[in-house]
């Protein structure tokens, strides 16, 4: 059995005008948001082999973030530039290159790729994985290669305003 737990970055700021996308810090809320979701991982005792990771500056500090609130050794965060403004297909082949010996990993992203891979792994409409959402699917498989498209089978989907914390 596989797991992956895709996992969008928090909220972000747009404040500072003529900030480069791939620059954009996370802002108040979306550090409220990620504090929220983390601790609500770490309550279910779930923690990844691998955490992988968007290069993008919202990306980076919500993988850190989360690995700080888990208990993940930061310095063990995987980054990645080709999950920053990419497509499925690259998001794939990043799965095809893992280490069998991993059973679950977290990609931290951005949609609309994010969004595509729940829909297409699992065969669900999800139609749009807001902000600081996590989605987990579990795939009967020994090997990320073997994953096929809908072949998952989503065991959670949260999200922030689910909680009613705003």
């Amino acid at each position: 059995m596989k797991k992956i737990y895709l996992i969008r970055h928090a909220k972000s700021s747009w404040s500072e005008k003529g900030m480069n996308d791939f620059d954009r810090p996370l802002n108040k809320q979306g550090k409220k948001d990620l504090h929220f979701m983390a601790n609500r991982l770490k309550g279910f005792g779930i923690k990844p082999d691998l955490i992988l990771s968007s290069t993008a500056k919202r990306a980076q500090k919500s993988a850190k973030a989360i690995a700080e609130i888990i208990k993940y050794n930061i310095d063990k965060i995987a980054f990645n530039d080709s999950l920053y403004d990419s497509s499925y297909t690259a998001y794939r082949y990043l799965l095809d290159t893992l280490n069998d010996k991993l059973k679950s990993i977290f990609i931290v992203g951005h949609n609309p790729t994010l969004t595509e891979m729940g829909e297409r792994l699992s065969g669900a409409i999800l139609t749009n994985i807001p902000t600081c959402s996590i989605v987990c699917i579990e795939f009967d498989v020994k090997s990320f290669k073997d994953i096929e498209e809908d072949s998952g089978k989503i065991l959670f989907f949260d999200y922030p305003k689910k909680h009613n914390i705003y």
